[in-house]
């Protein structure tokens, strides 16, 4: 019974456009099935009236809540682990030995890992690159720590996130979508260390204490907000940001209504303090629904293999993976690509040679990531071009390697 109310009260939310975006397990496409299409903005009040949908709960809770045991195919790379700040944290590698070519680092998304990236680490390195792919504090194989208890690793507890204000233009609106922000808000809610600003800082000591050499990085989804903030905090140690269909962020509280945020806040609590939270990572951390966000993610169904499935899935039965995942979707807060876009393309950054070259790949077929909306960012003079990825969903460089790779390499190139 609890967790049929935990469904009914959750739905509303998990069936707004703004929530299929930074999730990766499988929500809104499960409720989809359900035939219940995605809520538009304007309806999400209307949303509550879900609550007595009884074939929604049905449609959730029927889902296998076992952990399968299939056997993911042996990886072509080998684990490596560092330690950082007494975490332990996984990368792979390939190319270390191409010692005159430029660095790569490839950042994941929400729920992704380093494995997600295993048809690009080795091509590159064949293209002469030294490519090194790392998991992200909390995910995949490296160490997840409980959000409050990170200490001087969060990377917010190093910063003046005040600072930011100088970049905000006047009058900017409050509230509202893609476009101008007040640059405020930059604060996790809950002080959990799991933030742009700690990642930023993983990657920044990655490329120093690991590569060793200044670095492109490559990123995927939400991946993409900390590739551009380690460029807007270390922009010395970047030589360059591809981001490759960024999370537009559309549950960042710059983004939401006065009336939405108390709603959206209270189902956030639910999720992240109450048994009914990993409950419901229970129902949506299965095989099926996994292989089904991505069929509903990837136009080409045939790169939605056995091996892709157990890459994301076997790292979500790792210590605390719940706690990460439940703690991230309360994260309304922080910097949006456009900020991070406006402060590389502020005065103040070119001035001081500070600006770093910005690419931007994107499927079009993404059903989270709205390509039309993403065109904003060409207006960001950082961002030297957006390249439109005809038939290609949400994670392209998986989906389609043999156009993503050279188009990262031509990149690489161009400012190597």
């Amino acid at each position: 019974a609890g967790r049929a109310l935990f469904v009914a009260l959750a739905a509303p939310l998990l069936l707004c456009n703004a929530w299929q975006a930074p999730l990766l397990a499988g929500r809104a496409p499960l409720l989809r099935q359900a035939g219940m299409g995605a809520m538009s903005p304007a309806r999400q009040g209307a949303g509550l009236r879900l609550a007595g949908r009884p074939s929604l709960a049905r449609s959730l809770l029927a889902q296998d809540t076992s952990l399968e045991t299939a056997t993911v195919k042996e990886g072509v790379l080998e684990d490596k682990f560092w330690m950082w700040k007494g975490y332990k944290i996984r990368y792979q590698s390939a190319g270390e030995e191409n010692t005159d070519g430029p660095s790569l680092v490839l950042i994941h998304g929400f729920g992704g890992n380093a494995d997600h990236w295993r048809k690009n680490t080795p091509e590159l390195a064949a293209q002469g690159f030294r490519v090194f792919a790392v998991d992200l504090l909390g995910y995949g194989y490296s160490d997840k720590p409980l959000p409050q208890e990170m200490g001087g690793a969060n990377g917010e507890s190093s910063r003046d996130l005040d600072s930011y204000l100088r970049f905000a233009p006047p009058d900017a609106p409050r509230y509202g979508q893609i476009g101008d922000t007040p640059f405020t808000d930059m604060a996790h809610p809950v002080e959990s260390g799991y933030n742009f600003y700690t990642w930023a800082d993983q990657v920044s000591d990655f490329t120093k204490e690991i590569v060793g050499a200044k670095s492109f990085l490559i990123c995927n989804s939400i991946g993409s907000s900390c590739g551009l903030q380690v460029a807007v905090d270390f922009p010395e140690q970047v030589s360059g940001v591809q981001i490759l269909n960024p999370s537009l962020r559309q549950l960042n509280i710059k983004r939401q209504t006065p009336f939405s945020v108390p709603f959206v806040s209270a189902l956030q609590t639910v999720l992240r303090e109450t048994p009914l939270g990993e409950q419901f990572f229970s129902v949506v951390a299965t095989e099926n629904t996994v292989r089904t966000v991505f069929q509903t993610i990837y136009p080409r169904k045939e790169a939605v293999t056995d091996e892709l499935v157990q890459c994301i899935l076997k790292p979500g039965r790792t210590l605390n993976a719940p706690k990460v995942f439940l703690d991230f979707i309360s994260y309304s807060a922080g910097p949006l690509p456009e900020e991070q876009l406006s402060i590389l393309s502020s005065t103040e950054y070119k001035d001081a040679g500070k600006s770093v070259p910005v690419s931007i790949l994107w499927g079009e077929k993404d059903p989270w990531e709205d390509v039309t909306l993403g065109r904003y960012y060409e207006r960001y003079e950082t961002v030297e071009e957006f390249v439109p990825l005809p038939g290609l969903g949400h994670c392209p460089m998986d989906e389609a390697p043999e156009i993503v790779n050279p188009k990262i390499a031509a990149f690489v190139r161009r400012h190597a």
